[in-house]
């Protein structure tokens, strides 16, 4: 049995006791999965199932219900360890990319430092062996000394231009390595919950209406809304998702409501709902720009020096030898990585300015309802709660127990029927 993560974070959420309703509403699932979800749950957990009078039904979970699946499924307790194994291993695979970079700048100028040390060794052997007094100046030196300044201390203070302020630090969150990671690939999509969070806003906005609403006030969070027509196609797939039925005015207008969606465990207060659902653009990297800096520089550095180790025509052996012959690699390494983030840039941009665009399109929806919908939407507004005030019968206590208990209710019932009959 596959239990639904966001079904059982749902029942934590909502105080352990839910409807169907309840739960589509939290998690934006339609209500078909949201009733067979609380239901595979309920029957894994031994959760109390409560019918009210008005034959709806509410389940109530035992708090510790996770530590009940824990000890009766493992295929719960080896999802929860590897994600926490998956949690290091992914933190390992990032790091990576600035080790490998570090290690690969780290050969090329020790490689380089090696060729020139026996350069300049050859031209004193060919002066009769005067000494020199050192190899002479090695640019490359120099920029391997900076390079192990800028990677343990950051960038030199260029006369005071440089903030070392406690804000600028703790803006800083990923350390250099991480930030590598995040040039390169940047920090995943911001908009990968777009959905759950377009139809958790969708079944709060019905739920603040008591379940009734017009297209209009649906419109804002939908990317095919066109309110220039009278089609309301765009609310169909809201219909299918939340079993919403459309009902007609006597002027001909449309108006929707949702009977799952009015049931509810417990008293819904309204809650707040952004006006329309906003996407939020892409970040290029959450790596500081010092970071940014140093992983450009380390990749140059990687660039420039494979292309002259390459350059340099001869034999050489050992480790020198070994370097020469992976330059290839590693240029290929150094051209990947300024190019990848290069081309990320642009297609980013070009991510942007459509998520802009639709942005626009969905603020330019709110607040187009007709009043006279609205007026008429009211007419089906109702909230249903399955409180234990009012239940027909509920798994905590035996069948018998509670017909004694409901007697008086029972008797009274009967009654009436007698009279009206």
């Amino acid at each position: 049995m596959e239990l639904n993560q966001d079904i059982m974070k749902a029942v934590e959420t909502l105080e352990y006791r839910v409807t169907a309703g309840d739960v589509a509403a939290k998690t934006g699932l339609n209500i078909s999965q949201a009733e067979a979800g609380v239901l595979a749950l309920a029957s894994a957990t031994q959760a109390h199932m409560q019918v009210a009078e008005t034959g709806d039904v509410a389940y109530e979970f035992p708090q510790q219900f996770r530590s009940i699946l824990r000890n009766q499924y493992w295929q719960l307790r080896w999802q929860e360890t590897w994600a926490k194994v998956w949690a290091v291993l992914f933190y390992l695979i990032r790091i990576s990319f600035g080790i490998m970079l570090i290690l690969a700048v780290v050969l090329v100028l020790m490689a380089i430092i090696a060729i020139q040390i026996g350069m300049q060794q050859r031209d004193d052997d060919n002066r009769g062996g005067s000494y020199s007094g050192g190899i002479g100046f090695n640019p490359w030196l120099w920029i391997g000394r900076d390079w192990f300044y800028w990677f343990s201390y950051g960038p030199r203070p260029q006369y005071g231009r440089y903030d070392y302020s406690s804000r600028n630090r703790q803006e800083n969150k990923l350390n250099f390595l991480e930030g590598v990671y995040s040039f390169l690939f940047g920090d995943g999509d911001p908009n990968k919950n777009l959905d759950e969070r377009r139809w958790g806003a969708i079944a709060t906005v019905i739920r603040n209406h008591r379940g009734a609403v017009s297209a209009e006030q649906l419109a804002p969070y939908l990317d095919n809304a066109n309110l220039d027509d009278d089609l309301e196609d765009y609310v169909i797939p809201v219909l299918s998702r939340f079993n919403g039925r459309p009902q007609v005015s006597p002027q001909g207008d449309l108006v929707y409501y949702f009977p799952e969606l009015q049931v509810t465990a417990n008293d819904q207060k309204p809650q707040s709902v952004a006006a329309y659902l906003k996407e939020a653009k892409r970040r290029f990297t959450s790596a500081s720009s010092d970071q940014v800096a140093i992983a450009i520089s380390l990749g140059t550095i990687l660039v420039v020096g494979s292309l002259y180790l390459g350059s340099i025509s001869g034999n050489f052996d050992g480790f020198v030898g070994f370097v020469q012959s992976i330059v290839t690699l590693l240029l290929g390494y150094g051209l990947a990585f300024l190019g990848i983030p290069a081309v990320r840039y642009f297609r980013m941009q070009q991510q942007n300015q459509k998520i802009e665009a639709r942005n626009t399109q969905r603020q330019a929806l709110v607040g187009q309802t007709v009043q006279r919908k609205l007026d008429y939407a009211k007419q089906f507004a109702t909230q249903t709660i399955v409180s234990k005030g009012n239940l027909a019968y509920t798994t905590e206590t035996d069948l018998i127990d509670q017909e004694i208990a409901n007697r008086d209710k029972i008797d009274e019932e009967w009654r009436k029927r007698l009279e009206s009959s």
